[in-house]
């Protein structure tokens, strides 16, 4: 029977240094949580091990730029630990924070396919954060190699794009405290009882679409009515019904 060693690339060496990884103590190597991702899901182990052969760690510090809006899409991101946030700045410097990663979620990857070549957004820490650099070239190749690869990521940038869709329907038609509602009772789903805010209220003001005095004033009439209660990050919902209510429009049947 065949042995097959994983390894871990570094960041640290231009001459790509090989680390074995498998230890024990030590983190998953790449190829391990590459084999649970969502899009390597039912697909042979080889998939896993080809996105490997030129991938690259990176250790980034709390608010560290992992690469500029216009800049070269030369490679995706795999986040191992920590946040990764996805922002943009307007032209008057503020910034909208889009979407945060968590660790195992994959960040750019529509960028590797996208004509112009270049990053649409910055990716920049949110604390520390390590990080795998997957090539852009080796993605690529992947899916022509393995169509089943290019199938998955349809299916994954179609669903972002249906929610992408929903989101503008719903800001579009909904009030500032339907949108809150909503916001807060996905997140209760995903986190649990103590819910932990990924943005500042000035960027969760943005992500919603309100301005930043209301988005206050709802916590505090909110928290006055007992619906809620918290300060700054962290939150908990004592009135689910309430906000159900206020945030069913916004649930569809598919």
């Amino acid at each position: 029977m065949r042995t097959i060693i994983k390894w871990e690339f570094s960041h640290l060496h231009p001459a790509t240094q090989m680390t074995k990884v498998n230890m024990p103590g030590q983190r998953p190597p790449l190829s391990e949580l590459l084999a649970h991702h969502r899009l390597l899901q039912g697909l042979p182990p080889e998939v896993a091990l080809h996105l490997c052969l030129d991938a690259q760690t990176m250790q980034a510090n709390a608010g560290q730029i992992l690469f500029n809006e216009g800049d070269e899409a030369r490679y995706c991101l795999l986040v191992d630990s920590g946040q990764v946030e996805i922002l943009r700045y307007s032209q008057n410097g503020d910034e909208r924070v889009f979407n945060v990663f968590e660790p195992g979620q994959m960040v750019a990857e529509a960028a590797m396919f996208m004509p112009h070549g270049r990053y649409p957004m910055c990716a920049r820490a949110k604390g520390a954060a390590r990080v795998y650099k997957l090539s852009r070239s080796s993605l690529q190749e992947a899916c022509r190699r393995w169509p089943e690869l290019a199938m998955n990521m349809m299916a994954g940038l179609s669903s972002a794009l249906y929610a992408q869709v929903n989101k503008v329907d719903w800001i579009s038609a909904s009030s500032a405290a339907e949108r809150l509602a909503n916001y807060l009772l996905n997140l209760q789903a995903r986190q649990g009882e103590n819910i932990q805010l990924p943005l500042n209220q000035r960027q969760l003001a943005a992500h919603l679409g309100i301005r930043a005095e209301t988005l206050s004033r709802l916590f505090t009439d909110w928290q006055a009515r007992g619906y809620v209660s918290g300060k700054r990050s962290d939150w908990q919902v004592h009135d689910q019904a309430h906000l159900r209510r206020l945030a069913s429009p916004a649930q569809r049947s598919f």
